[in-house]
């Protein structure tokens, strides 16, 4: 296989963790109705079942770093796959709110491990001069899912009380793929070989991946990092709070916050509800939903041409200005008497525009190649298990707030938020454009 086309088969397999990802995230928003109705759940209540999803994905997420060090990035995607599996299975058969909320976790630790191992595998795996828009491609497979989720919940609407099953199942039947996409043709990462002292391996995949040209322009300098890392004495977990390590750590982890705080995810799970408060009806409010999704798809494609060539700091500048003015115009929408639905729908597409161009993507990004190797499985398990912190604590209060105050208050958090993730990226986020790992990791005093 040549080298290109091995580069974005390997690729492929490993975005559709992010498929997942997607599909899990917004798989319960056409079934939310459903399931107050079923399990007799409150406001608190709906927001539980919606969230502790990302329980399990904080704690995947914190954990996942260990195993992808110790055991390799590939077992761990092995591992996700046969969650995902179990999990949306479970969902579909659950006989009460309990059972439900034990799956939504099992589902979480999946979706939590493959935020973590997806972005650090192509990271590692990619190319400087194209590695932006690869491993943005696993944000785009995510929005995919999302757009699928949306389609398969409104053709499922009209089959009657219990298509919340049917809704939930979906994940199961491309977790199959997924699973036999790993096991046919897949490689492990070279760095986590080389630092395995498996350098012929590492070079083996790196040939088909990039051909000589890679072989020869990283693989010594990736050989060199790797041996003064191991050579230092093993990283302790406080490591990541001092000194120079522990200012880009923290960097990191606050943009990892900043992207969910700033409110995607209860716009992508409540977004048929909202929609419903602006005085849609039921089947229209997931057709706008469906569109929610596919603005969200059609703008990460944006954002895979820019991010390699715009650079990571001016999309998520022009990102959050915009995220700010679209939840400016909702929270002024929803003080109203009456909500122009157009509008609503309008600024909402907006809003999902700009950060799906932006945050959604390039957080990712940054954060898989700011990290040393030495500490990147445990510091961006860290990271990502704060980000998912904060995306339960969106999702739990989002419909609790929305209940008790009104969308207005709600979309208002959202855009004061918004203006905090400016100012932090204007002046802390480092341009990382072009540069090898090992480049950066320089760049920012950590050799």
């Amino acid at each position: 296989m040549k080298s290109k086309n091995y580069l974005y088969w390997t690729t492929f397999v490993a975005i559709n963790g992010g498929l997942l990802f997607g599909l899990n995230m917004a798989g319960i928003s056409g079934a939310v109705d459903m399931l107050k109705g079923e399990f007799y759940l409150t406001d608190s209540g709906l927001g539980t079942v919606a969230a502790l999803l990302t329980i399990g994905c904080l704690i995947g997420a914190l954990f996942t770093g260990f195993f992808t060090e110790k055991y390799g990035r590939k077992k761990v995607m092995l591992a996700t796959a046969f969650l995902y599996i179990i999990s949306a299975l479970g969902c579909a058969f659950a006989g009460s709110s309990a059972v439900l909320i034990v799956f939504r976790v099992l589902s979480g630790l999946a979706v939590g491990a493959t935020s973590v191992v997806g972005p650090m595998y192509i990271s590692e795996i990619s190319p400087a001069h194209n590695r932006g828009r690869l491993v943005s491609m696993n944000q785009f497979a995510i929005t995919i899912g999302i757009v699928l989720a949306y389609v398969f919940d409104y053709l499922f609407l009209g089959l009657g009380k219990e298509s919340w099953r049917y809704m939930l199942a979906v994940p199961a039947l491309f977790s199959m793929f997924y699973l036999i996409f790993l096991l046919v043709s897949f490689p492990e990462s070279p760095r986590w070989l080389v630092a395995k002292e498996r350098k012929d391996e590492a070079a083996s995949v790196m040939l088909k991946i990039g051909g000589e040209e890679l072989v020869n322009s990283e693989l010594a300098q990736m050989e060199k990092v790797i041996s003064d890392e191991i050579a230092k004495k093993k990283m302790a977990f406080s490591e990541l709070f001092r000194g120079k390590t522990g200012k880009v750590v923290l960097i990191g982890t606050l943009i990892a916050a900043l992207q969910q705080i700033t409110g995607i995810n209860a716009v992508i799970m409540f977004a048929p509800e909202i929609f419903k408060a602006a005085g849609s009806a039921k089947g229209d409010s997931m057709m706008q939903a469906m569109m929610v999704g596919l603005v969200n798809f059609l703008m990460t494609i944006v954002a895979l041409w820019l991010v390699d060539k715009k650079g990571r700091k001016n999309l998520l500048l022009w990102g959050a200005a915009g995220m700010i003015l679209s939840l400016t115009y909702l929270t002024w929408e929803f003080v109203k008497p009456e909500q122009f639905g157009i509008g609503v729908l309008a600024a909402l597409l907006v809003y999902i525009s700009f950060f799906a161009a932006s945050f959604a993507p390039v957080m990712w990004v940054i954060i898989s190649e700011i990290y040393p190797n030495r500490i990147k499985g445990v510091a961006m398990s860290f990271s990502t298990a704060i980000s998912w912190l904060c995306t339960f604590l969106t999702v739990y209060f989002a419909p609790v707030i929305q209940g008790a105050l009104g969308l207005e208050y709600l979309f208002a958090i959202f855009g004061g938020f918004s203006i905090i993730a400016f100012v932090f990226v204007k002046i802390w986020i480092p341009e990382t454009k072009g540069k090898s790992l090992e480049q950066i990791e320089n760049e920012l005093g950590l050799i």
